[in-house]
């Protein structure tokens, strides 16, 4: 059955329930050390007026009448009265309740409401990661914030600079897009190095969506979208100082300031310093295994809250230096060094005007954003600078029983942007210009997002962008999702593939600029329930992706050439994931997940599994928490599969299998807490990472070919205090 008869047949299902539909759910009330069930629960609906209790295990089942929206009152002895606004899109939902104890402080009731998982009453498939999960590791900045997920990978660029990039669906980080709030974030030149930029505790939650997301986003979520909330200055910490140090001699210092100004403005102020000053080369090839940075981060936001208006625009600025190489010179006679240099400032500002209706309002985002790198490998420069302006304006508006939601907007975009390697330059200035509109369906059991995107490019023209998103509830607790869609971008050859600058291999570019394109259909499936009275979530999802045209980078080819090429019809990815969290006890939980990669394309003439992309890949985490919250203890163990070598690699055709292994322990006062942790537990590493290192002239030189740790063991601690109350 294809994919728009699937979507015709359930959306006619809509037509065919029932006017009154069940409400299931539980009560649970929620103190600072216990959760209960609540027997005895009252839940009232007022327009319709009628009322049920809970049983003894804190379940209710409510029949929704004609008179929607309506409002459910929640209320027990002892703890806060809650309101749940219910309407159509309801109907055959599940709803989990929590209640909180009169007596506790409200700064503790938003930490207890802050968890991680499925979104599950969103159409997209939406994995949220809270603060809450970035306290189970280190993560010190983005790029270590993906430890305990088993959707986002992050690897090594090379075995010099110490560089990261993402990996989602198995595809390059470059087709995942990232936003700060809906604001673009991570684009053309801070690429290589952005991702260590952005401290994690400045970081309140993380949305990760796969395939291609809402059209109002953008075009260039290829293979996800990566949204990054950070704290905000009217709901954040009157003081956060977090501190962090690590045996290699890394350094991170954190402090962070929330205040109210008035009644309806409110301002932060986040800073970062992070330092790194001891050599490190542990297997002895003479090469720094870590780089010796420097990196200074500061970001400050006002906010302004009103009755018919929400406001609000900031400055976020940083400055990244790192050296690292060789200690001393090697049978050349001279020292191989690599240093980078990156000053970025952006500015950003969002105004948001309400409308009469309650679903009506007017948005819009500026950003503007400038960055300079520049720096080294060896005897190859690389430079660049980016200026870049955006303006987005949405407008949102629904009928008056909400069931149909629209949106449309504009979009507006420039670049100017110049990179350069060598003698090579790939300079460029652009506009782009959008016009998108998005019909949000919400029915019984079924919700359907349709959306069209014209985009026009001043260089290479008009591109059409369709995408539709559906959810589709086979029972209170099992949901299937669906995704289609297309999406497109312009390649950075240059900045984008930086570190494979870390050899003597020649490039041998394109003459012509060319959008990628691509296509994403999957779909994923979410069940909850009880097995042996634990509760267990259980998630599956499988994404599709297939290039119209793609950059595709070619290291067999040539043994001492790497050939950038666009390929058309001759890309694909294939990513199925399946994970299981079960609440083993009371204060344990424990998750498990498996992933699945197949991406291929031409290489070396012959469609083959592309390189240095791990087919399996197996994920365990545990949490345990003490009866009184006080201590946490996490592990976290990654097992990696064969990854297939580029055929220049004659060391191996494929890596070994691999295990990761961190843990943490945390305790808590009142105002502080304290870990300690452990990365690589198991000392594994890989060896050799840079192939000749002993002269890094000689041709086969190539310290790009890094498939595992190059550091083994690291133990670290810290600290964070807060004061939490602002008033």
């Amino acid at each position: 059955m294809s994919m728009l008869r699937f979507c015709f047949l359930v959306f006619s299902c809509i037509f065919f329930y029932s006017a009154h539909a069940q409400l299931v759910g539980y009560v649970r009330g929620v103190s600072e050390n216990d959760t209960l069930s609540l027997n005895g629960a009252k839940l009232k609906l007022l327009a319709n007026k009628t009322a049920v209790f809970t049983d003894s295990e804190g379940k209710f089942e409510l029949f929704l009448g004609k008179k929607l929206p309506d409002t459910l009152v929640i209320t027990y002895p002892g703890y806060a009265a809650d309101t749940v606004v219910v309407d159509k899109s309801d109907r055959f939902g599940s709803l989990i309740i929590s209640l909180y104890n009169r007596n506790m402080q409200p700064e503790v009731i938003v930490e207890l409401k802050k968890q991680s998982g499925i979104l599950k009453f969103k159409t997209l498939n939406i994995e949220l990661l809270s603060s809450n999960e970035f306290r189970r590791a280190a993560c010190c900045n983005l790029s270590e914030s993906f430890e305990t997920n088993a959707s986002v990978d992050v690897n090594i660029t090379d075995g010099v600079s110490g560089a990261k990039k993402i990996q989602l669906l198995g595809l390059d980080g470059v087709y995942t897009q990232f936003q700060f709030e809906n604001i673009p974030f991570l684009r053309g030149l801070e690429t290589p190095f952005g991702i260590q930029s952005l401290s994690g505790i400045w970081l309140s939650s993380i949305q990760i969506s796969k395939g291609t997301g809402s059209v109002v986003n953008g075009h260039e979520s290829m293979a996800g979208l990566i949204n990054l909330e950070l704290k905000q200055p009217h709901n954040m910490e009157k003081f956060l100082l977090n501190g962090y140090q690590n045996r290699f001699g890394r350094s991170e210092i954190n402090a962070l300031v929330g205040k109210l100004v008035g009644e309806k403005w409110a301002t932060n102020l986040l800073t970062n310093g992070s330092y790194n000053h001891v050599k490190v080369d542990e297997n002895k090839d003479g090469f720094m295994d870590i780089p010796l940075f420097r990196n200074l981060a500061v970001m400050n936001r006002w906010q302004y809250e009103g009755e018919k208006m929400e406001a609000q625009f900031g400055v976020n600025a940083y400055v990244d230096n790192r050296v690292s190489g060789q200690y001393a010179s090697d049978l050349s006679g001279e020292t191989y060094t690599m240093n980078a240099g990156n000053k970025h400032v952006d500015l950003f500002a969002k105004t948001g005007f309400f409308g009469k209706k309650p679903a009506q309002s007017l948005g819009v985002i500026y950003h503007a954003k400038y960055h300079e790198l520049e720096g080294m490998y060896g005897t190859r420069n690389f430079q660049g600078t980016e200026k870049r302006a955006f303006v987005s304006m949405v407008y949102d508006d629904a009928n008056q029983k909400e069931t149909h939601k629209f949106r449309s907007g504009l979009t507006g975009s420039y670049l100017a942007l110049k990179q350069q390697i060598g003698n090579v330059n790939r300079d460029r200035e652009e506009f782009i210009s959008s016009a998108f509109i998005e019909h949000n369906l919400n029915g019984l059991r079924f919700s359907l997002i349709s959306g069209f995107r014209l985009d026009y490019h001043s260089l290479t023209g008009w591109q059409w962008v369709p995408r539709i998103h559906g959810k589709y509830a086979l029972t209170p607790k099992m949901d299937l999702r669906f995704t289609a869609g297309k999406g497109w971008r312009i390649p950075n050859v240059l900045i984008d593939n930086i570190g494979l600058l870390a050899n003597q291999k020649n490039w041998i570019l394109p003459t012509q600029l060319l959008p990628e394109v691509s296509w994403n259909c999957g779909g994923s499936f979410v069940a909850e329930g009880i097995v042996f009275k634990k509760k267990f979530t259980w998630t599956t999802d499988v994404y599709y992706t297939w290039f119209e045209r793609q950059l595709v980078i070619d290291r067999d080819l040539y043994a001492q050439d790497i050939s950038f090429a666009y390929q058309e019809n001759a890309s694909s990815s294939m990513a199925v994931q399946t994970e299981i969290s079960a609440q083993l006890a009371k204060n344990f939980e424990l998750r498990l997940a498996y992933k699945y990669l197949d991406v291929k394309s031409i290489f070396g003439n012959i469609k083959q599994s592309q390189s240095m992309i791990s087919k399996h890949r197996f994920l365990v985490t545990s949490n345990l928490m003490s009866k009184n919250k006080r201590w946490q203890w996490d592990l976290t163990a990654a097992i990696f599969g064969p990854m297939r070598m580029p055929a220049s690699y004659v060391t191996m055709t494929y890596s070994p299998w691999y295990t990761l292994v961190n843990s943490q322990v945390i305790h808590k006062w009142k105002k502080w807490e304290v870990y300690l942790g452990v990365e690589n537990a198991l000392n594994y590493r890989q060896p050799n990472p840079i192939l000749l290192a002993q002269n890094h002239q000689d041709p086969g030189f190539d310290a790009t070919m890094v498939w595992g740790p190059i550091t083994g063991i690291n133990v670290y601690s810290g600290f964070r205090f807060a004061i939490k109350d602002k008033h």
